[in-house]
């Protein structure tokens, strides 16, 4: 079966990833999908060691918004492997015809390599169970128009397609949304590839705390947000703040297109108010 819209790359490392012929992005650009999920995902959120100490309340619950091809998913599951936690990965996706293409290619991008049953019933019924006490959901729509009732999360992987190529998705109305499931009793991390200003503006504009994430492939910084400052190991400060207003793309997303501008006089003073810059 043919799939016009993605088809498999050779990374400079030698590893297999999947390109988006509609968006014209290579996923896991600069290292592979098995890589790129350890170290911007699971070891920066720590996923095995929280979820072996964890003790509710509740499930502990794991949102990867961004489902794509499934390989911060299956890291996570890996990553939960002998943990002894009752878990929920729910995953929200518009469209699975990635993951169909990846679950076709599953030899040769590896990383799904004894989880193609686990992937094949969640695509058929919606869920799966990949490990004991391990619940795997699917959610299928357009995340930026959802209300998601269901468990909050302790971590939100946040992979979509870059903000020039799915604003909605990057816009102050979902890392809104985003902060309001995160409940203030339950320690809440969302880790994502971009180091992008005004990413990060509207981030901390949506109620996030915001810090500076680990290197991974090439890029030498990646993004961490937080419902507590104490989460962040390398918090956004007054040096960076002061840069925001020399940025020509620092203007918070709103709304569901593309721009980039500087941030407005207006939205500066809303921005240096925040608790994170206090004393600032």
């Amino acid at each position: 079966m043919s799939c016009p819209n993605f088809e498999l790359v050779t990374l400079r490392g030698g590893g297999k990833s999947i390109r988006s012929v509609a968006h014209g992005e290579t996923m896991h650009i600069g290292t592979d999908p098995v890589t790129e999920a350890s170290e911007l995902h699971i070891r920066q959120q720590k996923i095995a060691e929280r979820g072996t100490l964890w003790n509710g309340p509740g499930p502990f619950a794991i949102w990867d918004v961004g489902l794509g091809p499934a390989a911060n998913a299956v890291a996570c599951i890996t990553a939960l492997q002998g943990a002894g936690v009752e878990a929920e990965i729910h995953s929200f996706e518009i469209d699975t015809e990635v993951l169909e293409f990846a679950l076709r290619h599953s030899r040769e991008l590896g990383y799904l390599a004894g989880w193609e049953s686990a992937v094949e019933r969640l695509l058929a019924e919606g869920h799966s169970e990949p490990l004991p006490g391990v619940s795997w959901i699917l959610h299928r729509g357009d995340f930026s128009l959802m209300a998601p009732a269901v468990t909050p999360p302790s971590a939100i992987l946040f992979d979509p397609y870059s903000p020039a190529r799915n604003p909605e998705m990057w816009n102050f109305g979902t890392f809104q949304m985003l902060r309001a499931s995160a409940r203030e009793e339950i320690p809440c991390v969302l880790t994502n590839y971009t180091r992008s200003t005004s990413a990060r503006v509207t981030m901390l504009m949506a109620g996030w705390f915001v810090g500076r994430g680990v290197p991974t492939g090439e890029k030498e910084e990646t993004t961490v947000a937080a419902n507590r400052l104490d989460l962040l190991e390398d918090p956004l400060d007054a040096a960076w703040l002061s840069r925001v207003l020399s940025s020509t793309n620092s203007a918070p997303l709103r709304g569901r297109l593309y721009g980039r501008d500087p941030i407005s006089a207006e939205d500066y003073a809303l921005l240096a108010a925040l608790p994170q810059f206090e004393g600032a």
